[in-house]
């Protein structure tokens, strides 16, 4: 047995506690990636895709293998690692990993009872002895595997704080998280428990000094104000508990409403007092522009009879839905006088949000005891139901992942509004539940480069209006695109637009480029979550769909390029479509953005075998030489 180590450096150990000596450079590039997809295979396309950031030599074969054998030599009579087709695959058990040990301690965690959580949680923390893979040389591998872990111990670390607050040990809380914001000062939701903390013990001083210093830094960093999450503990701080965000009427206020029905009789019981007015929107950001037509047709759906109970806005990553609908929903907050309900069902990250855990977040909002909640979801969702019945209140749901995951959040009473944001199209609402759809896509071309002027200053964009109108079609007038790239370029006021250009037109950097120093922050970031939520089928197609050259490819192409029948093609379009991944654009004819064109050529060149690669593309060079039927 040996046990296998990315939590820090990369080692490798004998039971007894022996490193093996790995020796430096790319060998512990190709052992980071074989132990993190343990038990899986590698091909060797991939490894040498990792293994160097910029275009890979030409012996980068036989490096790679050189790597191997010796790592093999390594692990012998303590693991195997073994050649399997153009690939190999490190043989162990699962426990033997630290992340896979992290992994299911944290898992364990969000089962168990906070005393017994708290302890599971220090021991996954525990495992790390610093940065993930942090003596493994290159970016690529890191940002591919290491951003991920970072990501989760960031999110354990935030568990154990919530879960000390809950048991009142809010000293601990300080302890545990002073450090580490000061060595990451843009976590903006450890900063905000950190800041709770601190108000619960008392020092709302130190708490508000956090959170100015967070904030000085997201400006001076990236450009951007304090999101919800910081931005409310702020206001909670200096209200000394909880406090509503500001309203934004940057617009006229849409038409009012019709008055709500009585409520109808119900045999669930409701709370003895009147439910408390809640006012759970995130903050409106103050450089929003744009989206006319979309808030129109938003307007136009309020004032139609029967008007809907639920309005979807969907639209790929990146989009600026969630923007648009926090935006729409705080001018709607006069028209929805009982207040409004919040949630980030985070449909697309792992694990979503439990509709179970929302309805009880909600009715602990409206009032309802925590020993009165109910434990099914049909009964909170009908309590739930109960409680907004006779009131013109408006849910926002945002980053929903299917429909079901929505349907019992869903308020009953013709009073009420919920908006819901997706990737998806939700067409299950749209059909079974009569929601409104509302596509939002790339902002407008004056739209996109009033956004880049927000953020730059008109000034620098009169300087070279030329390159700032290149800018923004290379980032697709997309808001978070455009947002990073403004992000990169304040925090070097001395490049002239026409150098991020130049960046931005080398296709094999753009994806690259178009990141922030938080992993999240990223169009590659936003693109893997749509890819990852996809079917295996559709999975597989949209990476051949890499090997196309064009913007736009048909149906009978794609079906070539995935070896497989029309229809089962077309069953794996419409997914594409759904998730924003493409769009048809005439009935089989399918056209997909640069961005997203990059992002499946990357994930084919890494996935698939060369041999499966070749295989496609001499199936689609066959479908367009082979001699077509004459028209009569």
């Amino acid at each position: 047995m040996v046990q296998l180590k990315l939590l820090g450096p990369v080692e490798c150990e004998t039971d007894d506690g022996r490193p093996l000596a790995l020796g430096s450079g790319r060998i512990r590039t190709v052992t980071a990636v074989l132990i993190s997809e343990v038990n899986q295979v590698v091909t060797l396309s991939r490894l040498i895709d990792l293994a160097w950031d910029v275009e890979p030599p030409a012996s980068a074969r036989g490096v790679v293998h050189n790597h191997v054998h010796r790592l093999r030599q390594l692990l012998a009579g303590h693991a195997e690692l073994a050649t399997r087709g153009q690939g190999y695959v490190l043989l162990a058990d699962p426990c033997t990993v630290d992340v896979h040990r992290f992994q299911s301690l944290v898992s364990a965690a969000r089962e168990a009872e906070p005393q017994a959580a708290v302890a599971m949680l220090r021991r996954a923390l525990g495992l790390w002895r610093g940065e993930a893979l942090a003596d493994v040389p290159g970016d690529r591998v890191r940002r591919t595997v290491g951003a991920g872990l970072a990501q989760a111990r960031v999110a354990a670390l935030h568990e154990l704080g919530a879960q000390l607050l809950l048991l009142g040990r809010y000293g601990e809380v300080v302890t545990e998280l002073t450090a580490w914001t000061a060595e990451h000062p843009l976590h903006e939701e450890l900063t905000a428990l950190l800041m709770r903390a601190l108000q619960a013990g008392g020092r709302q001083a130190e708490a508000l000094d956090h959170y100015h210093r967070t904030r000085r830094h997201l400006k001076d960093q990236l450009g951007i104000d304090p999101g919800r999450v910081l931005s409310e503990a702020y206001l909670a701080v200096l209200g000394g508990s909880g406090a509503a965000a500001p309203q934004v009427s940057a617009r006229p206020q849409a038409a009012a409403l019709p008055a709500a029905p009585p409520a109808a009789p119900c045999a669930v019981d409701r709370p003895s007092a009147p439910p408390p007015r809640v006012a759970q929107l995130p903050p409106g950001i103050l450089d929003f522009c744009g989206r006319e037509r979309e808030l129109a047709v938003l307007d136009q759906h309020l004032e139609r009879v029967p008007r809907p109970h639920c309005v979807v806005l969907a639209g790929g990553g990146g989009a600026g839905k969630t923007t648009l609908a926090v935006q729409w929903a705080h001018r709607l907050r006069a028209v929805f006088p009982d207040g409004q309900l919040f949630a980030d069902l985070r449909g697309f990250e792992r694990p979503p949000m439990r509709a179970g855990t929302v309805l009880s977040s909600f009715l602990l909002s409206l009032g309802v005891p925590e020993a009165k909640i109910p434990e099914s979801v049909a009964e909170r969702a009908a309590l739930y139901r109960s409680l907004l019945a006779g009131r013109r209140m408006l849910v926002l749901l945002d980053n929903a992942g299917t429909a079901e995951q929505t349907r019992p959040l869903l308020p009953s009473t013709p009073g009420c509004l919920a908006v819901v944001t997706s990737r998806r199209r939700l067409s299950g609402l749209v059909v079974r539940d009569g929601a409104a759809l509302v596509t939002v896509g790339a902002l407008a071309p004056a739209d996109a480069m009033q956004l880049l002027g927000n953020a730059l200053g008109r000034q620098r964009i009169e300087a070279d209006p030329a390159a700032a109108r290149a800018l923004v079609e290379w980032c697709e007038r997309l808001p978070l695109a455009l947002r990073i790239a403004a992000a990169r370029l304040m925090a070097h006021p001395e490049w002239p637009l026409e150098c991020w250009t130049k960046k931005l037109a080398d296709e094999r950097r753009r994806l690259q480029e178009l990141s922030a120093d938080d992993a999240d922050l990223a169009v590659e970031a936003n693109l893997y979550l749509s890819y990852r939520a996809l079917s295996s089928g559709a999975a597989r197609l949209f990476r051949v769909l890499g090997l196309h050259p064009g913007p736009s490819v048909e149906l009978h192409a794609a079906a070539a390029l995935a070896g497989q029948d029309l229809e089962r093609t077309r069953r794996h379009l419409a997914e594409l479509c759904d998730a924003h991944l493409l769009q048809e654009q005439a009935q089989g004819h399918f056209v997909r953005s640069e961005l997203v064109r990059l992002y499946a050529a990357q994930r084919v060149a890494s996935e698939e075998p060369r041999s499966a690669q070749d295989l496609a593309v001499r199936r689609l060079l066959d479908h367009f030489t082979r001699p077509r039927p004459a028209r009569g």
